[in-house]
């Protein structure tokens, strides 16, 4: 589970960011194209989304930019209001768990770091970890529906070590293969899929020659497939935040065989 705190918080740090690029951009009308006609209240919903913006400014420091030439975006606000206020109270129930002094005032991505630093002290608490990372992985989830993000997904041969089906994938932006079998489960009583039915069983770059070894696949096509400039086979995955449940798309289900 300690992999998957940092896999997932890793991703979190690379997508939170991109939130406040997105709370407001630019609006331009294609070249010669009449103005749109505004909708009935739009007048007091651009008043609604500015106090939303002064709001989020005066709690969080995130300037809005583009702030006064376009509303601010309030499905984007929302999230980030959640991860904001969802990373603040995971470290502070981190921190009291391990009777550690209340964290100072911080922003998220140096919350998150610090969270990670305390990975050590947090697998002592197997209740913990659960929680931390179940906590981590909604948020990184949230930001990446927000963004409309997908990863891409390149089938690798061979069968999976553990349910035997056609179902490994390799995914370039966490540099890992995972099995997409809803029913595989492996033999590690640590491994997430023992007990979370969203989680799937994964194997790191270091892990890769191992797997190579017992799919029937080769190490070389799995590199290859990190590649996905030249990876054949890729394919679109749903957004990033599906990647690892139950709810992959029809290009990376399969069953057992």
């Amino acid at each position: 589970m300690l992999r998957d705190i940092a896999l997932w918080t890793a991703s979190l740090v690379r997508q939170f960011p991109e939130l406040s690029e997105e709370l407001a951009p630019g609006r331009r009308s294609p070249s010669g194209a009449a103005p749109a006609v505004p909708p009935p209240g739009h007048d007091e919903l651009v008043r609604q989304e500015r106090r939303e913006a002064l709001l989020l400014e005066q709690r969080h420091g995130l300037a809005v930019p583009g702030h006064g030439a376009a509303p601010i975006r309030l499905h984007v606000s929302d999230a980030i209001r959640d991860v904001t206020d969802g990373v603040v109270e995971l470290e502070e129930a981190v921190r009291a768990r391990l009777s550690l002094a209340r964290p100072p005032r911080a922003g998220v991505i140096e919350r998150l770091r610090r969270i990670v630093g305390l990975l050590d002290p947090i697998a002592a608490h197997p209740d913990l970890v659960r929680h931390v990372r179940d906590e981590i992985r909604r948020m990184a989830r949230r930001c990446a529906r927000t963004l409309g993000d997908a990863e891409t997904v390149v089938r690798v041969s061979g069968r999976c070590p553990w349910c035997d089906s056609v179902s490994l994938r390799a995914f370039p932006d966490r540099r890992a293969v995972l099995c997409v079998n809803p029913a595989c489960l492996c033999t590690d009583p640590v491994c997430g899929c023992q007990d979370d039915p969203a989680y799937r069983h994964l194997w790191p770059e270091r892990e890769w020659e191992e797997l190579a070894a017992a799919s029937g696949s080769r190490t070389e096509e799995i590199e290859a497939a990190m590649d996905t400039d030249t990876a054949p086979d890729a394919v679109r995955s749903a957004p990033r935040a599906t990647t690892n449940d139950a709810r992959t798309t029809n290009d990376t289900e399969e069953t057992s065989c």
